[in-house]
Protein backbone atom coordinates (compact mmCIF):
# COMPACT_ATOMS: atom_id res chain seq x y z
CA UNK A 1 0.00 0.00 0.00
CA UNK A 2 1.34 3.43 -0.88
CA UNK A 3 1.64 6.29 1.56
CA UNK A 4 -1.23 8.78 1.62
CA UNK A 5 -0.46 12.26 0.36
CA UNK A 6 -2.50 15.42 0.35
CA UNK A 7 -3.69 16.85 -2.96
CA UNK A 8 -1.30 19.81 -2.98
CA UNK A 9 1.54 18.63 -0.75
CA UNK A 10 0.64 20.96 2.12
CA UNK A 11 0.40 24.17 0.07
CA UNK A 12 0.33 27.38 2.11
CA UNK A 13 -0.23 31.09 1.53
CA UNK A 14 0.23 33.88 4.06
CA UNK A 15 -1.81 36.97 3.25
CA UNK A 16 -4.17 38.93 5.47
CA UNK A 17 -5.30 35.43 6.45
CA UNK A 18 -3.33 32.20 6.34
CA UNK A 19 -4.53 29.54 3.91
CA UNK A 20 -3.06 26.07 4.15
CA UNK A 21 -3.93 22.66 2.88
CA UNK A 22 -4.17 20.09 5.63
CA UNK A 23 -4.27 16.39 5.27
CA UNK A 24 -4.41 13.69 4.48
CA UNK A 25 -7.47 13.59 6.68
CA UNK A 26 -9.75 10.60 7.10
CA UNK A 27 -13.32 11.08 5.91
CA UNK A 28 -16.28 8.76 5.67
CA UNK A 29 -19.51 9.54 3.84
CA UNK A 30 -22.28 7.94 5.88
CA UNK A 31 -25.69 7.68 4.28
CA UNK A 32 -28.56 6.89 6.66
CA UNK A 33 -31.65 8.63 7.95
CA UNK A 34 -31.42 9.80 11.57
CA UNK A 35 -34.09 7.31 12.66
CA UNK A 36 -31.97 4.24 11.78
CA UNK A 37 -31.72 2.19 14.99
CA UNK A 38 -28.22 2.29 16.43
CA UNK A 39 -27.03 5.15 14.19
CA UNK A 40 -26.16 7.58 16.96
CA UNK A 41 -24.30 4.91 18.95
CA UNK A 42 -22.38 3.86 15.83
CA UNK A 43 -21.35 7.47 15.07
CA UNK A 44 -20.35 8.00 18.70
CA UNK A 45 -18.21 4.85 18.64
CA UNK A 46 -16.32 6.12 15.57
CA UNK A 47 -16.05 9.86 16.30
CA UNK A 48 -16.78 10.32 20.01
CA UNK A 49 -19.56 12.76 19.06
CA UNK A 50 -23.30 12.62 18.96
CA UNK A 51 -25.30 12.70 15.76
CA UNK A 52 -25.23 16.31 14.52
CA UNK A 53 -28.40 18.34 14.10
CA UNK A 54 -29.32 19.93 10.77
CA UNK A 55 -26.47 22.13 9.42
CA UNK A 56 -24.28 21.38 12.44
CA UNK A 57 -20.96 19.69 13.10
CA UNK A 58 -20.01 18.00 16.36
CA UNK A 59 -16.28 17.98 17.15
CA UNK A 60 -14.41 15.82 19.67
CA UNK A 61 -10.64 16.25 19.53
CA UNK A 62 -9.44 15.31 16.05
CA UNK A 63 -12.76 13.65 15.13
CA UNK A 64 -16.03 15.18 13.95
CA UNK A 65 -19.45 14.31 12.59
CA UNK A 66 -21.13 16.80 10.27
CA UNK A 67 -24.65 16.97 8.84
CA UNK A 68 -24.49 17.14 5.04
CA UNK A 69 -28.10 16.35 4.03
CA UNK A 70 -31.23 14.79 5.56
CA UNK A 71 -29.70 11.33 5.01
CA UNK A 72 -25.98 12.08 4.84
CA UNK A 73 -23.22 12.71 7.37
CA UNK A 74 -19.52 13.40 6.98
CA UNK A 75 -17.37 11.68 9.58
CA UNK A 76 -13.87 13.11 10.03
CA UNK A 77 -11.16 11.16 11.83
CA UNK A 78 -7.46 10.33 11.56
CA UNK A 79 -6.67 8.97 8.10
CA UNK A 80 -5.34 5.61 9.29
CA UNK A 81 -8.50 4.82 11.27
CA UNK A 82 -11.00 4.94 8.41
CA UNK A 83 -10.85 1.26 7.47
CA UNK A 84 -11.59 0.10 11.01
CA UNK A 85 -14.24 2.81 11.37
CA UNK A 86 -16.15 1.66 8.27
CA UNK A 87 -15.94 -1.95 9.49
CA UNK A 88 -17.28 -0.85 12.88
CA UNK A 89 -20.12 1.12 11.30
CA UNK A 90 -21.04 -1.83 9.06
CA UNK A 91 -21.12 -4.18 12.04
CA UNK A 92 -23.09 -1.78 14.26
CA UNK A 93 -25.63 -1.02 11.53
CA UNK A 94 -25.85 -4.54 10.10
CA UNK A 95 -29.33 -5.18 8.74
CA UNK A 96 -30.16 -1.45 8.74
CA UNK A 97 -30.46 0.66 5.58
CA UNK A 98 -27.16 2.59 5.37
CA UNK A 99 -24.01 3.10 3.34
CA UNK A 100 -20.56 3.96 4.73
CA UNK A 101 -17.74 4.73 2.29
CA UNK A 102 -14.23 6.06 2.84
CA UNK A 103 -13.90 9.26 0.77
CA UNK A 104 -10.60 10.53 2.20
CA UNK A 105 -8.66 10.31 -1.05
CA UNK A 106 -11.44 12.01 -3.01
CA UNK A 107 -11.35 15.16 -0.87
CA UNK A 108 -9.00 18.04 -0.15
CA UNK A 109 -9.10 19.98 3.12
CA UNK A 110 -8.00 23.54 3.81
CA UNK A 111 -7.67 25.75 6.88
CA UNK A 112 -8.29 29.47 6.56
CA UNK A 113 -7.04 31.16 9.74
CA UNK A 114 -6.66 34.58 11.30
CA UNK A 115 -8.89 37.42 12.43
CA UNK A 116 -9.94 38.12 8.83
CA UNK A 117 -10.44 34.49 7.75
CA UNK A 118 -14.14 35.13 7.25
CA UNK A 119 -13.32 37.76 4.63
CA UNK A 120 -11.58 35.17 2.47
CA UNK A 121 -14.71 33.01 2.36
CA UNK A 122 -17.09 35.99 2.08
CA UNK A 123 -15.68 36.68 -1.37
CA UNK A 124 -16.31 33.14 -2.57
CA UNK A 125 -19.48 31.83 -0.95
CA UNK A 126 -23.08 33.05 -0.69
CA UNK A 127 -23.11 32.66 3.10
CA UNK A 128 -23.78 35.19 5.87
CA UNK A 129 -20.52 34.56 7.68
CA UNK A 130 -21.25 37.20 10.35
CA UNK A 131 -24.26 35.13 11.42
CA UNK A 132 -22.47 31.79 11.22
CA UNK A 133 -22.11 30.27 14.66
CA UNK A 134 -19.37 27.95 15.90
CA UNK A 135 -20.54 24.40 15.24
CA UNK A 136 -22.51 25.41 12.15
CA UNK A 137 -21.64 23.58 8.93
CA UNK A 138 -22.44 25.06 5.54
CA UNK A 139 -22.59 22.95 2.43
CA UNK A 140 -22.35 25.49 -0.36
CA UNK A 141 -19.91 26.50 -3.05
CA UNK A 142 -16.59 28.27 -3.28
CA UNK A 143 -16.93 30.28 -6.50
CA UNK A 144 -17.95 27.58 -8.99
CA UNK A 145 -17.24 24.37 -7.07
CA UNK A 146 -18.95 22.40 -4.32
CA UNK A 147 -17.55 22.92 -0.84
CA UNK A 148 -18.45 22.55 2.80
CA UNK A 149 -16.98 24.54 5.65
CA UNK A 150 -17.32 25.21 9.35
CA UNK A 151 -15.89 27.68 11.84
CA UNK A 152 -13.27 26.10 14.07
CA UNK A 153 -10.88 27.90 16.41
CA UNK A 154 -9.59 31.11 14.85
CA UNK A 155 -10.74 30.20 11.37
CA UNK A 156 -12.53 27.78 9.11
CA UNK A 157 -12.02 24.27 7.80
CA UNK A 158 -13.07 23.83 4.17
CA UNK A 159 -13.59 20.53 2.33
CA UNK A 160 -13.83 20.21 -1.45
CA UNK A 161 -13.31 17.54 -4.07
CA UNK A 162 -9.67 16.63 -4.60
CA UNK A 163 -10.06 17.21 -8.34
CA UNK A 164 -10.72 20.90 -7.66
CA UNK A 165 -8.02 21.37 -4.99
CA UNK A 166 -5.65 23.50 -7.10
CA UNK A 167 -8.52 25.70 -8.26
CA UNK A 168 -9.80 26.16 -4.69
CA UNK A 169 -6.29 26.94 -3.41
CA UNK A 170 -5.96 29.56 -6.14
CA UNK A 171 -9.31 31.08 -5.14
CA UNK A 172 -8.39 31.15 -1.46
CA UNK A 173 -4.96 32.61 -2.20
CA UNK A 174 -6.40 35.37 -4.41
CA UNK A 175 -9.05 36.15 -1.79
CA UNK A 176 -6.42 36.43 0.97
CA UNK A 177 -4.15 38.83 -0.94
CA UNK A 178 -3.01 41.75 1.23
CA UNK A 179 -4.90 44.92 0.35
CA UNK A 180 -7.98 42.97 -0.70
CA UNK A 181 -9.71 43.03 2.69
CA UNK A 182 -13.42 43.85 2.98
CA UNK A 183 -14.07 46.90 5.13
Amino acid sequence: MSDAVSALGGARFDGFATVREIGPLGMIALRATPDVPGLEAAVRAVTGTGLPAVRRIEVAGDCAAGWMAPDEYLLVLPYDLTGAAVAGLSLALQGQHHLAVVVSDARAVFRIEGVKADQVLAKLSPVDLDGMEPGELRRTRAAQVAAAFWRQGDGFTLVCFRSTAAYVMGLLQASAQPGAEIY
